[in-house]
């Protein structure tokens, strides 16, 4: 769609010259081909989807103020929006940037509904440098990924800006210590919807007395209307907005029956005080608009406090090895600072952008790009957070703090989602879609019942109905009875991805281990049997130097050899997952690995090393399984089908055939192997969990619905998983595994009792013996209920079964 924004060939529009065979859009001359769409034409079906795209979002004013609005979306600058074109600049407002892919995070106050979404998540239709945006509605922010080739940041600032969703820009954001602005307007909705309910209550006082003086009730309903006038228009503003863009989408949002409720009582309202027949009903408008945003505020309050646990508190079990009086220490990224210089080794994670200060980094950015394209660093060489190192260990000197947050939007980044649905999620979407019509539907039989009745009844019985049957509450048991799970497991040393991870588990019924790193404990409770020809001082060190440079349990294992053997300079690094390790030091060739990788002469069970043209071996690691496995397994064995994908040779057969079917012992497998056995099962029916150490399973990890890996004391962070586990916790597993499962019973018992609110509060309604004020209260105290229903409950369950 580039031709439809070359702001070089503009050309006058058809709608600027009532030319009619010129494109409505772009002002090209239909040649080739004339569609015709609304009594206007287009020269090819891209245009018309933009005007489209522009047109149903409300967007189609922007044909009035340009002549060529498809040619110069971004044809002219803005003085104001230079400096974004400062190469320090955009480097500060960035996460990632390179030749090729810029990622950047705007706050977009403008955010309020689903059009909003759906308008900004396709904004690639309107430029082709836009390569993909992503919106968290709940933050108002939005994720872009652009082509520095064809779009700039300022380019994009000025398209957002143009289209109606200006950036949050403040220059304080260039400064690391500064606070983001925060938009007041939440608070000043509350505000006045609070102030004007007060006073329609003070001044409602002698009606609700009985006191009938013909000209005070005149003036004071006058004065009511006023007072309501601002609450109708600015602090119910979002409700309408959202019931306005969920019509014109011909959908049915829960907006829609709150809107109507709150149109039907301030148009009887103004009925009743102008035409002298009562004192409507401005005091329960007010009401309501004011408890709904009093909800809104605590739903708010609640999602912050969540994700703020979750953001900052160590959410990730990631470990680093930092300098520290001239050697290095294991420390948590939560210690990390602005000037720490930290040490990663191959297949660990950069935890924040830096400057590469030793070694030559090979980095895999595909967790930030969705590219697995290797790029080589040099010291000097800038080095951005997310970035897996490939090659030996390297040395960064941090220049941003540790964004942990930054390291979410990562985990839960669509590249990694699962396409398998949840059931309760189902559920809960399914309940959506019919609420809406279901009230709307209870509402009128309402009032055609009451109407021959009694008119102001029926209004009473609409207005309560609307009101009360608000599926707030329905929709907050899953954030917060999940989210508040995650919250208490992440405190533990239990880090699960989402609350989509926790729904999942209610569906596994096949678990898959893998062996070394997983079922056996760590390198600390292991050792080595070596039986081959002693390596002289010369080859330990160099055995020592290579496999120093990796986080794998084996290679940590061997570097605790000859610890005291010194490191030699090493160059041309090289791990290839699930085989073995091979590099250069001191100009000397060595490989470290299977026997299959290494090639020694006799092709003895273990793990070789070769330096230069002398082989040593095997290496013959002898494993300790972890703690309580046996138990663990036992009962897992009970409700799951169990089986065990290890890259290992069979030496530990015979111990593993006591919990595993000989048929389910799988043996030398690749990770190629691991990721297409899982595929079998999921081909077979199975829904599938697979546990691993995260380093040779990230394919298995990711196809499998619950990807899980434990972790020692080092890097082992990887979006492909769903939980990752600290390796104390393990044998714990099968009461954290009960309480996830728990945790959707206490789901559905939300669900009962929204319902069990939703039916008693309708039957008082529909009789006429609820005020629409009542209802406005009652509906932000269901909220609360459920709230604390799912808070409390989660809480209690987890000191029951859990308790690690």
């Amino acid at each position: 769609m580039a031709v439809l924004l070359d702001p070089t060939k503009a050309k006058p529009s058809a709608h600027a010259h009532g030319a009619t065979n010129s494109c409505y859009h772009c002002g090209e001359p239909c040649e080739d081909e004339r569609i015709v769409a609304d009594d206007k034409a287009f020269c090819c079906m891209g245009c018309k989807t933009v005007y489209e795209l522009l047109s149903e979002n409300n967007l189609d004013t922007f044909y009035t103020l340009e002549a060529s609005p498809g040619r110069t979306l971004r044809s002219k600058h803005r003085a104001d929006y230079a400096f974004l074109e400062q190469p320090e600049v955009v480097e500060k407002l960035a996460d990632y940037v390179d030749e090729s892919l810029l990622k950047v995070t705007f706050k977009l106050p403008q955010i309020h509904c689903t059009s909003c979404i759906w308008l900004i998540e396709h904004l690639y239709k309107l430029d082709e440098g836009v390569r993909k945006s992503q919106v968290n509605f709940m933050a108002q922010e939005a994720y872009f990924q652009l082509d520095p080739q064809k779009i700039t940041l300022r380019e994009l600032v000025e398209l957002l800006d143009r289209i109606g969703y200006t950036p949050q820009l403040q220059m304080e954001q260039l400064m690391a210590d500064a606070k983001p602005a925060i938009d007041h307007t939440f608070a000043y909705q509350l505000g006045v919807a609070g102030f004007a309910f007060g006073n329609i209550m003070l001044i409602s006082f002698p009606e609700y007395l009985g006191l009938e003086e013909a000209d005070f009730q005149r003036w004071f309903g006058y004065f009511n209307i006023l007072l309501s006038i601002p609450v109708l228009v600015y602090s119910a503003r979002s409700y309408w907005s959202s019931a306005w863009h969920s019509l014109r989408q011909r959908q049915l949002n829960i907006d829609v029956p709150i809107s109507l409720g709150i149109g039907v009582l301030f148009v009887r309202s103004l009925y009743e005080i102008l035409s002298g027949t009562g004192a409507g009903y401005l005091d329960s408008m007010a009401g309501l608009v004011f408890f709904l945003l009093i909800g809104r505020w605590f739903q708010l309050r609640t999602y912050h406090h969540i994700s703020f646990d979750r953001d900052y508190q160590s959410y990730f079990p990631i470990a680093v090895l930092r300098a520290q009086n001239g050697s290095f220490e294991t420390v948590t990224l939560d210690k990390l600072a602005v000037g720490d210089t930290v040490r990663i080794q191959s297949n660990g994670l950069v935890p924040a952008d830096g400057e590469l200060v030793g070694g030559v980094g090979r980095f895999d950015y595909s967790f930030v790009t969705g590219e697995a394209a290797l790029i080589e660093k040099h010291p000097g060489d800038k080095v951005f957070a997310g970035g897996r190192q490939l090659g030996g260990q390297v040395d960064i000197k941090l220049n941003k703090a540790v964004s942990q947050s930054y390291l979410t939007q990562l985990w839960n980044d669509a590249a990694f989602a699962k396409t398998y649905v949840p059931g309760s999620s189902i559920l809960l979407e399914r309940i959506g879609r019919y609420f809406t019509p279901s009230v709307l539907l209870v509402a009128f039989a309402g009032v055609a019942y009451w109407w021959p009745i009694d008119h102001r009844i029926a209004m009473q019985v609409f207005s309560a109905v609307l009101i009360i049957a608000c599926p707030c509450a329905l929709a907050l048991s899953v954030p917060f009875t999940l989210g508040n799970a995650l919250r208490l497991l992440g405190k533990t040393g239990i880090y699960i991805k989402n609350t989509n991870a926790i729904e999942l588990l209610n569906d596994v019924d096949t678990i898959v281990f893998d062996k070394t790193g997983t079922l056996t404990a760590g390198d600390k409770k292991q050792s080595i049997l070596y039986t081959g020809t002693p390596p002289d001082a010369t080859a330990q060190r160099a055995i020592h130097s290579v496999v120093a440079q990796s986080g794998h349990p084996v290679s940590r294992l061997l570097a605790g050899l000859w610890p005291a053997s010194g490191t030699g300079q090493v160059t041309d690094f090289e791990e290839t997952a699930g085989q073995g390790i091979q590099a250069r030091v001191d100009g000397v060739a060595v490989a470290v690995g299977s026997a299959a990788f290494v090639q020694p002469p006799v092709a003895a069970a273990g793990t070789w090393a070769r330096v230069g043209d002398v082989f040593y071996g095997p290496f013959v690691i002898q494993h300790t399984f972890r703690d309580g496995i046996e138990a663990l397994l036992n009962d897992w064995s009970r409700n799951y089908d169990l089986y065990l994908l290890s890259g290992d040779n069979n030496q530990a057969k015979e111990d593993l055939a006591r919990y595993f079917p000989p048929e389910h012992l799988h043996f030398e497998q690749t990770p190629h192997d691991k990721l297409q056995f899982i595929k079998q099962l999921q081909a077979s029916g199975k829904k599938v969990m697979m546990i691993g150490d995260g380093l040779n399973d990230a394919g298995a990890l990711q196809q499998s619905e619950i990807g899980m890996v434990v972790t020692e004391d080092v890097n082992n962070f990887t979006p492909a998983c769903d939980i990752i586990l600290s390796s104390r916790h393990f044998a714990e597993l099968p009461r954290i595994l009960r309480y996830n499962l728990n945790m959707i019973y206490l789901v559905y018992g939300a669900f009962v009792l929204a319902f069990l609110y939703n039916a008693v509060g309708l039957s008082f309604a529909v009789q006429g013996i609820m005020s629409p004020l009542i209802a406005a209260i009652l509906m932000p105290l269901s909220s609360v209920t459920i709230a604390v229903f799912g808070l409390v409950g989660s809480n209690l369950l987890f000191r029951r079964t859990v308790k690690v």
